[in-house]
């Protein structure tokens, strides 16, 4: 391979593969560097420079002007750096050019193979730098493979050079959900790791991200962020808890989610197959934004305990199980949601039970750290 085939292929890189010459030439000098000081151990400063309009390359060795040589490698005497650079005086340097053969076999023995190892890192590189901006979006895959041993599913995402693939692990999946080969499919970008192979994008199905931002693209309110998701809490296929508070206060931010005649909040619930959607209006309120959480359940009163890490709430008797919701499903995500600890009583329930149980410790439903928590400042 020559010199001119060289930048002919950069060239061509370029134009297929969308990566810029000057990140592969930089590999490539740095290559042909490091193989002369291989061949040549007494050498310590070799530079190479690169004219792109010309198409060359060239190499120099750069030797400091001294009186007595003690290392032909990094030194040359004054009476031969004049012969070459004329009025030079000692402690310069001075840039001697390789010999071309030498240099031409360099590059013939290494361009190819530069290239070659050059193009599998900045395709590495390109993807992650690519899809690590697109951390915690919503991205369409195309299935191209289940594995029916573990049940990973591998998606194709993007198109053309801009391409990867990204792994939807069984445990990211939503249970009951099915794949086929060919089938598309939406998923939250979880994280880009770099790996020895190259650069490994994480998908989701069952992360709460997913649904705050399938929101975001039905709701306009919440893209303009004039309407927030302060937090969601969810069980993947099964139902989700989402809170919600607008900026403006003349904008009702659950009125906007659900949208006229539930078209917002329906479209949401047919990309999650299903899924059952409550909506609860964000407080700063601790004891309200419980009793909001616990819907549908009505709540009559809420007693914050003295650690401000947990509650007891009251509701109607025939409203008990309600508010606790199948296997706890409801207080569960209420707790997820909030943050606190919720011990839920029925009306009935009598003072002197509430004086022998101290506040927050005899929790019906006790949770650990919420879900996702979205602050203000996120942006949309």
């Amino acid at each position: 391979m020559k010199v001119e085939e060289i930048f002919a292929a950069l060239d061509m890189l370029e134009k297929e593969k969308g990566i810029p010459q000057h990140y592969m030439m930089d590999k490539i000098v740095q290559a042909l560097i490091n193989a002369y000081k291989h061949d040549h151990p007494d050498v310590e400063e070799v530079i190479v420079r690169v004219d792109e309009e010309k198409k060359t390359l060239k190499m120099y060795l750069q030797k400091t002007v001294v009186d007595v040589v003690e290392n032909p490698g990094s030194e040359i005497s004054r009476a031969d750096a004049k012969a070459i650079a004329g009025s030079i005086g000692v402690g310069e340097t001075v840039s001697l050019p390789v010999d071309h053969v030498e240099f031409g076999r360099i590059a013939a023995g290494n361009g190819k193979q530069i290239i070659i190892q050059g193009l599998k890192e900045a395709e590495r590189d390109m993807i992650y730098n690519q899809f690590s901006s697109k951390e915690h979006e919503i991205l369409t895959g195309v299935v191209t493979r289940v594995d029916p041993r573990n049940g990973n599913i591998s998606l194709r995402i993007g198109s053309g050079t801009e391409a990867t693939d990204a792994l939807l692990s069984a445990s990211e999946q939503v249970p009951g959900e099915t794949f086929t080969e060919g089938m598309r499919a939406k998923v939250y970008m979880v994280e880009v790791r770099r790996g020895t192979r190259g650069a490994q994008v994480m998908v989701s199905r069952t992360h709460p991200g997913l649904v705050k931002r399938l929101f975001e693209l039905e709701v306009p309110e919440i893209y303009d962020g004039i309407v927030e998701v302060k937090n969601v809490s969810r069980e993947a296929g099964s139902r989700t808890k989402m809170s919600v508070w607008s900026t403006d206060e003349s904008i009702d931010p659950i009125g906007a989610c659900v949208g006229p005649k539930g078209q917002r909040v329906a479209a949401v619930v047919d990309a999650l197959k299903g899924e059952k959607i409550d909506i609860i209006k964000y407080s700063e309120d601790p004891a309200e934004y419980i009793a909001a959480a616990l819907a549908p359940a009505d709540v009559l009163d809420v007693w914050m305990a003295d650690d401000g890490r947990g509650c007891r709430v009251i509701v109607p008797d025939d409203q008990l199980s309600l508010a606790i919701g199948k296997e706890g499903q409801n207080a569960r995500l209420a707790a997820r949601l909030t943050g606190y600890k919720i011990d839920i009583k029925p009306e009935s329930y009598h003072d002197e039970e509430e004086e022998a149980v101290p506040l927050g410790e005899a929790a019906t439903i006790v949770t650990g750290e919420e879900d996702e928590v979205f602050p203000a400042e996120t942006d949309a």
